[in-house]
């Protein structure tokens, strides 16, 4: 059964001070490096038939990872050629004591070792590269993208950052990728997890306890980490019990939005959904809205009065709703009212010009869906790069709950937890699609699940709906698969 502690993404320096701990605990680091080289080894000759394979190892310990998988394969019968960047006299530590166990020829790394070997062994860098690669790694990598090689990274392709999945300088194209104890958030992250291609983490005996003296705080997103704090309905429960959402109704030329968030909350679960109608639009919505309810709200002074009834306990402004001061007043309103938000699409937009003044209002229980065009205009200091880095500063900054869109999308808290997502298929790149993640979001925060998980769950939902509705959905199919969902989950949770 999986864990929240399977979930976990180390950092590199994380993953060093997991090696650290691991070998104060009593194992040696070659023992380590050892059962690196041992998984990898066993990988290939799982996925590949014994032949010709050319080993590219660089100058740290990646490179001695690359040694033993050397060793080993030799001695099953496989022809192998070994590159060094660099010379063996030069490798230090457990890297040296690797590259003593090979008795095999060292040539110097060059791109004309390619055609020796039929499967590239990427052992020249590991996470930890911080600059770009360049001279003859960049030759060598010129050669095997030509070669059409298949291609084995170990720990991560070389030129891929492990903390933020970035390419520095260029990157090999690998078939499979075998890391070690836990996977990075480069395996997770584009553009590396595109080159990562299938990811293997091994077991290398690092003691699981190490994870809570490090304390990470960086996820995959997955049941695992949100499944406790998942609404589970009793018997004895009521509507009212499980939240009465409030969606602000767009105008009469913006209505498809608001009805596609209001029936996602129902669908994931929220007692009771209300639009907030204005009078141009209620017939519209009166005629459209069937489980969702409908009522005619008029301006701000209309939502401060209809959110008196303090059972309506979270509300979503964006969708539909138009930019500009008439949506910054219902925000505002919602606030006083003390309920918790989630602020999307128009709702965001209209605090381009004042950011700070949003961040003032909000807190922890609201959660915000930007995509990169509407975060920007948030947090126009954050520049494009390293998602999780700025995902996480502006959730930080702006106190509350950052959900930053895309196929990779980041769910950041402001305590620091992060969770990256990775089952969005791409096809969920249609209109729409984020208006009923919103309503998602809503939907568990209705029924009180707190705003990280939620925001979590609701992406996690939102994806796996998309690959049940498959190839060619358009925004209205997805909350329909919810109930499939929820089995999935009563299985998983149970």
């Amino acid at each position: 059964m999986i864990t929240p502690h399977d979930t976990v993404l180390l950092s590199n320096a994380e993953m060093y001070e997991a090696d650290r701990l691991a070998i104060a605990g009593g194992i040696p680091g070659i023992d380590l490096m050892e059962r690196a080289g041992l998984a990898c080894a066993l990988a290939i000759r799982a996925r590949w038939p014994a032949g010709r394979v050319c080993v590219l190892c660089g100058p740290g310990n990646n490179g001695g990872d690359g040694f033993v998988i050397a060793r080993l394969l030799a001695a099953r019968g496989w022809m192998v050629t070994l590159g060094l960047l660099g010379d063996v006299a030069a490798l230090k530590g457990d890297a040296a004591l690797a590259a003593a166990k090979w008795d095999g020829p060292v040539a110097p790394l060059s791109a004309a070792l390619i055609t020796q070997g039929d499967l590239i062994v990427d052992a020249m860098f590991g996470a930890g590269l911080a600059r770009p690669l360049e001279g003859v790694v960049l030759d060598v990598i010129a050669a095997v993208r030509a070669s059409g090689n298949r291609v084995c990274a170990v720990d991560v392709p070389s030129g891929v950052h492990g903390d933020s999945g970035a390419v520095l300088g260029d990157a090999l194209q690998a078939d499979l990728t075998v890391t070690f104890f836990r996977r990075k958030p480069g395996h997770v992250l584009l553009p590396g997890r595109g080159l990562c291609g299938e990811v293997q983490t091994a077991d290398i005996a690092t003691p699981v306890e190490v994870l809570d003296q490090i304390a990470p705080r960086t996820f995959a997103n997955a049941p695992a980490l949100w499944a406790a704090q998942f609404p589970q309905p009793g018997a004895q429960d009521h509507k009212y019990v499980r939240g009465h959402a409030v969606v602000a109704g767009g105008g009469l030329a913006c209505t498809g939005a608001t009805r596609m968030a209001a029936y996602a909350a129902l669908r994931i679960g929220a007692g009771l959904v209300t639009v907030a109608a204005p009078p141009d639009a209620f017939s519209t919505y009166a005629a459209s809205l069937t489980a969702v309810m409908n009522r005619k709200v008029d301006g701000a002074a209309g939502l401060d009065a209809m959110l008196a009834d303090s059972r309506m306990n979270v509300v979503l402004l964006g969708p539909g709703l138009g930019v500009g001061a008439a949506t910054r007043d219902k925000i505002a309103v919602a606030r006083r009212h003390g309920r918790k938000l989630v602020l999307d699409a128009d709702g965001l937009t209209s605090y381009m010009e004042t950011p700070e003044d949003l961040f003032k209002i909000i807190d922890e229980h609201c959660v915000l869906t930007p995509h990169d065009g509407e975060f920007f205009k948030l947090f126009p200091d954050l520049k494009p790069g390293d998602k999780l880095t700025r995902a996480c500063a502006a959730a930080k900054r702006c106190g509350s709950v950052i959900i930053l869109k895309g196929a990779d999308t980041v769910i950041a808290s402001p305590d620091g937890r992060a969770a990256i997502n990775e089952n969005a298929p791409p096809w969920l790149a249609t209109a729409g699609s984020g208006d009923v993640l919103a309503g998602f979001v809503l939907g568990l925060l209705a029924q009180d699940m707190p705003a990280f998980e939620a925001a979590c769950a609701a992406v996690w939902c939102h994806g796996v709906c998309g690959d049940l509705a498959g190839r060619g959905l358009i925004a209205e199919d997805l909350a329909g698969h919810m109930p499939e969902i929820f089995r999935q989950l009563a299985a998983q949770i149970s």
